[in-house]
């Protein structure tokens, strides 16, 4: 029914969008100006080339130039009535760029993150402009409003609600002074989504384990760096005994069936990732011999090899190409959790060397289809995010 649903939404807005003259000479439906606005003004025309040598400059760019641009939009939404049949914008006015609510998310968490490892960006105005653009009073009620319209507390759960505690934490641990005050704004969906999600897992019986969007296990890794940076300990071991629920008895990670043709998540090695945050140094050691016991000893890094993609202009194939990334900081965290004499680390970080080379040039604003958002896992790769809370 879901589906139906959703595909009378679609169809609605396709015909609106596409329809290249109003029928029965009605007169056309007026554009809002900031709509019209963002659908042609180039937000990177005034802005300074990137400077040598500075990948994330490339990647700041990349988001500053999708974070409001309405189109292309892809919608997961459940109408409730003929009124929900709305525009992206309309429907959710902070996050309704990127092509979709989750990429707009971690698009805006691109930004907030350049600004606190990157002081000296020459971006630094643009990406504020931006996000006070979408970080107002305003926009935020409204993101509030849509998620608790009925059946949508499952909306966008659990990827885009992960990453939108990421950009909580990114917010939290800023030093700029307008971080704090964009927090503030935002902490009425921070605690919806922390709710929510409290509310859901003891419902979860089983873990997710797809290569894309609904996997549990990188949505709780992002979750408990979220707990930490917010002092939030009872959310954080509500998940933190989740993972050990879901996870702790695991063996032999079938690795070697990876990646699925549409995966941007690595499912074993996201599982590993997340179980670091949850066990010491030693536990983590011995459990991961039991999980994932074919990672060698003799430090070479082509023992697992990059995702490939033949065409980055299709929007699932491409996935691969976050793979690549995630993987790469995935084989970090990894590493960094182990003994420093654990023999099996050079061959991990080995191979994160070579899937963090083949993901990085990868990322590329020729093809909407992944620099909407691979500019994302780059960072998150290139400004080593998932090791920042250790």
């Amino acid at each position: 029914m879901k589906s139906l649903i959703l595909a009378a939404g679609l169809s609605v807005l396709a015909l609106a969008a596409c329809s290249p003259e109003p029928a029965n000479d009605a007169p056309a439906a007026e554009v809002p100006p900031a709509a019209e606005a963002g659908a042609h003004a180039d937000p990177l025309a005034d802005l300074p080339p990137p400077r040598e040598g500075v990948v994330t400059d490339r990647f700041a760019r990349l988001a500053l130039s999708c974070v409001h641009k309405d189109y292309p939009n892809k919608i997961s939404h459940v109408l409730n009535s003929a009124a929900d049949a709305a525009t992206p914008r309309e429907l959710y006015p902070a996050f309704y760029g990127c092509f979709d609510w989750h990429s707009s998310v971690h698009g805006h968490w691109l930004l907030v993150r350049i600004l606190n490892t990157d002081p000296e960006t020459p971006y630094a105005d643009a990406i504020k402009t931006a996000l006070a653009q979408s970080f107002s009073e305003e926009n935020i009620a409204g993101e509030v409003a849509y998620f608790q319209a009925p059946d949508r507390a499952s909306f966008e759960r659990p990827y885009g609600t992960a990453w939108f505690l990421q950009l909580m934490t990114e917010l939290r641990e800023a030093d700029f002074p307008e971080a704090a005050e964009w927090a503030g704004t935002l902490a009425p969906l921070e605690t919806l989504i922390a709710d929510y999600t409290s509310a859901w897992l003891p419902k979860l019986v089983y873990p997710i384990r797809a290569g894309t969007h609904n996997q549990t296990a990188f949505a709780f890794g992002l979750m408990i760096d979220w707990a930490d940076a917010t002092g939030n300990t009872a959310f954080r071991e509500q998940i933190a005994a989740k993972s050990r629920e879901f996870y702790s008895g695991d063996v032999s990670c079938p690795l070697g069936y990876e990646p699925s043709g549409e995966d941007f998540l690595s499912p074993c090695l996201m599982e590993a990732d997340l179980m670091r945050r949850v066990m010491d140094r030693e536990a983590f050691a011995a459990w991961l011999t039991a999980f994932l016991p074919l990672i060698p000893q003799d430090g070479n890094g082509d023992w697992l090899a990059p995702g490939v993609v033949l065409d980055p202009s299709d929007g699932k194939l491409v996935h691969l190409d976050g793979l690549n990334l995630s993987r790469a900081w995935a084989l970090e965290g990894i590493a960094s959790a182990l003994p420093e004499a654990d023999p099996r680390r050079p061959a991990l970080l080995a191979s994160a060397a070579l899937h963090k080379e083949t993901g990085v040039a990868s990322v590329s604003e020729e093809h909407y289809a992944g620099s909407h958002w691979l500019a994302s896992f780059a960072t998150y790769l290139e400004t080593r995010r998932g090791l920042s809370a250790e």
